[in-house]
């Protein structure tokens, strides 16, 4: 008799039918017996459908607008069910026992709020990108990867506390989604499961890290090339982070080292480079948070 907690997994889906039925092929192969699949559909233009015809074992859900990363992940919480919930990128693919670690330290130690599986490269399955990351620089508002680009080896396989998980890969509590709040969607990109994980840290609970769960990632192991709608989220994203998370004299101190230091720095290396749209996506972020000083939270 399977007496296993239900475990709901999510994944978003826009524009990629053919990444996510790629996860979905690989999720075939797991062996925890009691999932359910919930494949949100982002506000795609291509049709979805055929999705479900391929994989008739999932619920598609659809959103009929694009609600971002963290909106349309909490979309498809509500068509849940699970005990716990399971947050997968689309272009993550899984081993097959990759469920089992999670689940048995989630059951085993009810002060942990968030936990992240090792994550590597799926093109190069020997290189770590994820294995923990370090706190956030409370100037710069960066943090770094443990880890990250490193081959993988033993040093990289104990079980600990961490600052953050991985917005890739990530299981929750559906008690603790529901005690704490969901994932915050004024981000609608980047740092949103940053400001998630404080929200647990502030509410008490751990932020852990487990290597015997293994998630592979099709993210490119070197840099991508910028693009101005990356720029203009992720530096309007930090500034929203910085805002929401520090107070008094650090968030002070803060804002001015990313206005004065940061702003005419990052102004003048898009200026070298003859980067105009990325400049100018670069000011369009600060400006949004200059003429939204009241954030809904």
């Amino acid at each position: 008799m399977n007496n296993r907690p239900l475990v709901s997994i999510i994944t978003v889906n826009y524009n990629q039918s053919v990444v996510t039925g790629e996860l979905l092929l690989s999720l075939r192969a797991i062996t925890y017996p009691n999932y359910e699949i919930i494949v949100v559909d982002n506000g795609s233009v291509e049709n979805p459908d055929h999705l479900k015809e391929s994989f008739p074992e999932i619920y598609l859900v659809k959103t009929g607008e694009n609600l971002g990363f963290a909106g349309g992940n909490n979309f498809g919480v509500r068509a849940s069910k699970g005990k716990y919930l399971m947050f997968l990128n689309n272009d993550t693919e899984v081993l097959p026992g990759f469920l089992e670690p999670l689940v048995e330290m989630m059951e085993d130690d009810s002060t942990i709020g968030m936990v992240s599986p090792k994550i590597k490269y799926f093109k190069n399955p020997d290189i770590v990108q994820y294995a923990g990351f370090t706190k956030m620089n409370p100037y710069t508002i960066r943090n770094s990867g443990v880890g990250y680009l490193q081959p993988d080896n033993s040093v990289f396989d104990n079980i600990s506390q961490t600052e953050f998980i991985h917005g890739a890969a990530m299981m929750v509590p559906r008690a603790l989604f529901e005690r704490v709040g969901h994932m915050p969607e004024i981000y609608f990109l980047y740092y949103e499961e940053y400001d998630w994980c404080e929200m647990f840290k502030r509410a008490g609970y751990k932020i852990c890290y487990h290597p015997g769960s293994i998630v592979l990632h099709k993210e490119s192991v070197t840099t991508g090339v910028e693009s101005p709608l990356k720029t203009y989220y992720i530096n309007r994203s930090r500034l929203i982070f910085t805002r929401r998370n520090f107070s008094g004299f650090q968030l002070i101190i803060s804002l001015l080292f990313q206005t004065i230091i940061s702003f005419p720095k990052n102004s003048l290396v898009f200026l070298l480079k003859g980067e105009f749209k990325n400049m100018i996506a670069y000011w369009r972020a600060y400006l949004w948070n200059i003429t939204h000083l009241k954030l809904r939270l």
